[in-house]
């Protein structure tokens, strides 16, 4: 019950090296298309063309790169690929859309200096990031944590990313639902042939087959009739990313000019920053359930969040226009493949610097149909989803207090973000109307995280409700977590979370 079954490789085995450069190349696949997705969302909305959005992608890459380096060195040590949050895209949309942007009528001066904001607001959040994490109160709050509580935490970390992007798959369901069904066929065939090496290779079977269908749509004249949005985002890829990409390019800090800070961006992006931080402790847990390893240690998930800090200030540094958060898809492929290998990250990571320096390899990665890449990522999220209600077996059931905070959390975890993501990249013309814009976006970005909302609900319910009764003590599943709240208690814990001996001696206090 401690660790989960079926696993190939965990967090501290490496499989072949053929096999983990084949995997770590899946998983930089896998980020390039969060990336593209962010970068197509942004851009736009701040003036860029495509030569900035070509930009935007090799810096994001570069930067998910280093961060995952350090995250598998110094952070977590969980196989984890760090990348960008759309939590972030919220108050940075606001400050595209803001009055004093507006005075910049040529669209490449209101990038840069929308740009120039969003790195200050990202320096300024990273603060508090590290702060939270390598000041010990983040490791307070994990402390608090049960198995109960995690449950609405790592289920909506997955769904709730799940429920947004399932209508991309609806808007082109020609070359969406072919890539879905060769993922479940693939489960099958590997069922049949009762071999765990064949789902790794189903992602890249699912990309060639649905791509190679969308190009012979497109080139038989299917799409002539669909508007030309869907033309770009469903068929063919006419977005010039790959003309516009240089073939060499190494992205460098503040490229942009000198970062500018504004009181009100600040309290919106520390907020963003906070659910980047909630939604990146599900990701680890799952993560860590779907690797192999023993639950993650209070001290081990803060100094995570640290170093997850030391990633958004790199972002505000190098101005890729969003913060850092850990990959929900990415955490799902490592249940898809069943390898939970960390240096299958690391070489992941190699290959993301690879790609963000010669910029035509990347592009072409990007160019991916997005109703492609969101069939794959349902499935990815299930996975991190069905990690999260696995932890349903270590608590009680049948208590009526259990299936109160289950309940309760789940509901209002899924209502109000669906309430308040109706004008999530709208600001201006959201939910809340109040006379700051700041107050605005903060309330927004917080509410809009499903599972930012779930966990505060069981959180607190979990402690208050009975509080001081052994019996909601066991029906919470605390009495099982007990040995892995403190690192010496379980000698596995050593094997997959502790920095090496000499790293040990560099950075004794974290």
């Amino acid at each position: 019950m401690d660790e989960i079954l079926g696993v190939a490789y965990c967090v501290a085995r490496f499989p072949s090296w053929p096999e983990g450069i084949f995997l770590g190349f899946l998983h930089c696949v896998v980020e390039v298309g969060t990336i593209a997705m962010a970068s197509r969302i942004l851009v736009p909305l701040l003036g860029g063309g495509n030569e900035e959005k070509a930009e935007m992608i090799e810096t994001i890459l570069f930067v998910a790169a280093i961060n995952t380096l350090l995250q598998t060195w110094f952070g977590t040590r969980l196989p984890v690929v760090m990348g960008p949050s759309y939590t972030f895209l919220v108050p940075a949309v606001s400050i595209a859309v803001s009055k004093r942007m507006s005075v910049f009528e040529d669209p490449h001066q209101r990038f840069i200096h929308s740009m120039r904001a969003i790195q200050g607001a990202l320096i300024a959040a990273s603060c508090f990031q590290m702060s939270v994490g390598f000041l010990g109160f983040w490791r307070i709050f994990a402390r608090c944590l049960s198995p109960l509580s995690v449950v609405p935490l790592v289920t909506l970390t997955g769904l709730g990313l799940s429920l947004s992007i399932f209508p991309t798959i609806l808007h082109c369901p020609e070359i969406a639902l072919p890539a879905l069904f060769i993922l479940v066929l693939f489960q099958y065939i590997a069922q049949r042939m009762k071999s765990r090496g064949v789902n790794r290779f189903a992602i890249i079977v699912s990309i060639v087959i649905s791509w190679a269908f969308a190009e012979f749509l497109s080139a038989i004249g299917a799409c002539k009739e669909t508007s030309v949005e869907i033309q770009m985002t469903c068929f063919t890829n006419r977005s010039a990313l790959i003309t516009a990409a240089p073939w060499i390019r190494v992205p460098r800090p503040f490229k942009w000019g000198s970062p500018s800070f504004n009181a009100g961006d600040i309290f919106a992006m520390v907020s963003a920053s906070l659910v980047a931080t909630v939604e990146s402790t599900g990701t680890f847990i799952a993560a860590s359930r779907l690797g192999k390893a023993t639950p993650i240690p209070p001290s081990v998930l803060g100094r995570g969040v640290g170093w997850l800090g030391i990633g958004t200030l790199l972002d505000g540094f190098f101005g890729t226009g969003t913060g850092s958060t850990a990959s929900v898809a990415n955490a799902g492929l490592l249940g898809l493949t069943r390898v939970g290998s960390r240096r299958v990250i690391q070489i992941s990571a190699g290959f993301m610097l690879f790609f963000s320096i010669l910029g035509k390899f990347g592009a072409f990665l990007a160019s991916v149909p997005f109703p492609i890449v969101a069939a794959i990522y349902c499935i990815l999220f299930a996975f991190v989803a069905s990690a999260g209600l696995g932890f349903l077996q270590f608590c009680n059931l049948n208590s009526y207090r259990s299936m109160f905070i289950l309940g309760l959390s789940l509901c209002i975890g899924l209502s109000v973000p669906q309430y308040f993501n109706e004008y999530l990249l709208l600001p201006k013309h959201g939910r809340l109307h109040t006379g700051s814009t700041g107050f605005n976006n903060t309330v927004q970005v917080l509410l809009s995280s499903p599972a930012t909302v779930a966990v505060v609900v069981a959180y607190f319910l979990d402690l208050i409700l009975r509080r001081g009764d052994a019996s909601a003590r066991r029906d919470s599943g605390r009495h099982w977590w007990e040995k892995f709240r403190s690192f010496n208690q379980d000698t596995r814990s050593e094997e997959f979370y502790s920095l090496p001996l000499k790293l040990n001696k560099i950075f004794p206090s974290i």
